[in-house]
């Protein structure tokens, strides 16, 4: 017997390396069908790797304190030997990280992964986004530039809108009565903190998902069609298969991350603001501020939605259920088919839909407000939860004409209502105007060419999904 041989014997008898390789990689059967999109999820692990391993190195000579934070970050940019590319790595690394879940996501939702059996490995992955957000925001405060400053600031002023004891949280999660040097330190701990978290919450989303197996762009469960040896049909091993497919996909990812890096490294305020290369000034506030661009479609929503009995807790409120609608998504889908290739017409168009006013609601975030767009936010975000809460009504099974032209006719009117309302009622001036009107005109117009006259739409029924994969 080879020493190579000796050396894995000897290590299976203590702890169980083959074991562990065989069942996750080499006899870990995945179906063979996979696409483009299942890229994003070895990419997310890569990037996640990427922010540890660089966030480690700039904890090393970063100084978590009101008086040296912004001076140890030009200190890493320009006297430590290669610190401007590794602060550069985290920063491009933590918008390229959002990138990649919000695609991984999109390609959930497209293809059925939150349905059953994988509710678990949906919920998961949702907790891992939310861990994610509570991680980039505490790190946003770190720079102690201007933007990180003054956003931080607005941000946990939020919790001061809750009822009873907003303003104890606030204080509680500050460490002080204003954004200081406690409130610097301990999100430095906790941003320090919460990556190992989210490291093992996606160990334990792989374990799940390899307990039921990936899903594919059919929405077939290969597990139900085996040989007599109990190798599903439809599937291959993950190792060496997808494991060299991954490597194209981390090689073209890696071309584009570091030409931004090397060449676009702040896109434009977008990654960096630019306030954020100025040191932070409590007596000197930005002209704008928002949040960075993976916050702003929450933050559009947030400033959307007007006060209401002498209290801002709605915006809060609405914001925070934007996020948790996500956590119910495998219980509103009422669809009998899981991907997107067999569902009725309404489930297509309206996740296009979503996916159009999530990215308008990010632009909306980003931009200072005026009556104009915070008229258009309203709008989008009434459509951005009429997404999730109405999906049970346009996914549910149903052959019955009758019933799908009611819906057309309901949405047709909500149309043409909304239409009447911001062209007659609204007086212009301040509160409305042309463009706004033309704007809802445009939505009314394009649900009458999609609900009205369309005679050839079907009813919401899914297509017979094939016992096994297609090619």
């Amino acid at each position: 017997m080879s020493t190579k041989q000796n050396l894995v014997n000897w290590i299976d008898d203590r702890f169980p390396m083959t074991k562990v390789w065989n069942e996750h990689l080499a006899q870990y059967y995945a179906p063979k069908n996979f696409n483009f999109w299942y890229f994003f999820g070895s990419l997310a692990l890569l990037v996640l790797v990427n922010q540890i391993l660089t966030g480690v190195w700039l904890a090393m000579m970063y100084k978590p304190s009101a008086a040296d934070a912004f001076a140890s970050i030009e200190y890493i940019m320009r006297d430590v030997e290669w610190g401007w590319l590794i602060r550069y790595m985290h920063s491009t690394g933590a918008s390229a990280f959002f990138i990649v879940i919000y695609l991984h996501m999109f390609r959930g939702i497209l293809y059925g992964s939150h349905k059953n059996p994988r509710e678990m490995v949906w919920l998961f992955g949702v907790v891992i986004y939310v861990v994610m957000m509570a991680t980039a925001f505490m790190g946003y405060l770190l720079p102690w530039g201007q933007m990180s400053f003054w956003g931080a600031q607005v941000i946990v002023n939020l919790f001061q809108a809750i009822p009873l004891i907003g303003e104890e949280l606030s204080v509680w999660i500050r460490g002080d009565y204003v954004i200081s040097d406690a409130t610097l330190n301990r999100f430095f701990a906790l941003h320090f903190l919460l990556p190992f978290i989210l490291a093992a919450l996606v160990f334990l989303h792989i374990v799940a998902l390899h307990k039921v197996g990936s899903n594919n762009p059919d929405g077939v469960d290969i597990k139900k069609n085996k040989d007599e040896n109990g190798i599903p049909k439809d599937g291959i091993p993950f190792h060496p298969y997808y494991t060299v497919k991954d490597i194209v996909g981390v090689v073209v990812f890696l071309m584009f991350f570091a030409g931004i890096i090397f060449f676009w490294p702040e896109a434009n305020g977008y990654f960096i603001e630019k306030p954020n290369f100025e040191p932070a000034n409590p007596l000197k506030t930005p002209e704008h501020i928002a949040p960075v661009w993976y916050f702003t479609p929450f933050y559009a929503i947030l400033r959307a939605v007007p006060s209401f009995a002498g209290t801002q807790v709605w915006g809060v409120i609405a914001m925070g259920v934007s996020i948790v609608a996500f956590f119910l998504l495998p219980w509103l889908d009422q669809s009998n088919a899981k991907s997107h290739r067999y569902k009725g017409p309404l489930f297509k168009y309206a996740l296009a839909i979503f996916v159009v006013t999530f990215a308008i609601l990010g632009y909306l975030g980003v931009v200072s407000a005026t009556a104009d767009r915070t008229l258009v936010a309203q709008l989008l975000t009434l459509i951005y939860f009429g997404f999730f809460f109405l999906m049970p009504a346009y996914t549910r099974e149903t052959s019955d004409k009758t019933t799908m032209a009611k819906i057309y006719f309901a949405a047709m009117a909500i149309s043409t209502i909304a239409t009447l309302y911001y062209w007659w009622l609204f007086d212009g001036g301040a509160d409305g105007s042309l463009l706004v009107k033309l704007i809802v005109t445009a939505i009314a117009a394009g649900h009458f060419v999609i609900f009205g006259i369309k005679p050839w739409l079907k009813p919401e029924q899914s297509s017979p999904v094939p016992e096994r994969v297609t090619e």
